[in-house]
């Protein structure tokens, strides 16, 4: 059993990209995800919580190459436990992390990350995703245009 998720979020850093012997990537990165409410005085509050997510193979490499510090994404995913003995204390220790299946950039940084790179063209398409894998699809054609009608012009059409 896995519970999948959705966050949206800011990267709190760039991502950590690493390659095993095999050559499989992995990337993680740190992701604040915050929730904001009203108390029942009226008074706003907010609330952070960070989460560490990782991407492997085709997402790890699209991650590492479009997330940065700062850049507001989004991940879908599912939530894993991890656990490990520490090697100093020999204490059990755990932590939950998100398995990325998507990641994408968020509509409102695009812009922001436009800015930063220079101009950056075609950021939108750089939507992390292992669908983003697959063969380019035919473009479509355009519905034809009324015909003019003779009454609507303004001058000859030669």
């Amino acid at each position: 059993m896995s519970t999948h998720v959705t966050l949206i979020g800011n990267a709190t850093g760039d991502p950590d990209l690493k390659y095993f012997t095999g050559g499989t990537a992995k990337a993680s990165f740190g992701l604040a995800v915050n929730r904001y409410w009203n108390d029942e005085n009226g008074e706003k509050k907010d609330q952070v919580s960070y989460f560490t997510v990782e991407g492997w193979r085709y997402t790890a490499e699209d991650i590492a190459r479009v997330v940065e510090k700062g850049i507001r994404v989004v991940v879908v995913g599912k939530m894993e436990q991890q656990s490990w003995e520490d090697k100093e204390t020999g204490e059990k220790r755990s932590k939950v992390v998100v398995i990325a299946d998507h990641v994408a950039i968020h509509s409102m940084s695009i812009e922001s990350v436009e800015r930063r790179r220079g101009g950056g063209a075609g950021i939108a398409d750089e939507s992390v995703s292992t669908a983003s894998r697959k063969a380019p699809q035919p473009a479509k054609k355009a519905a034809p245009r009324p015909a003019a009608r003779r009454e609507d012009l303004d001058e000859e059409p030669f």
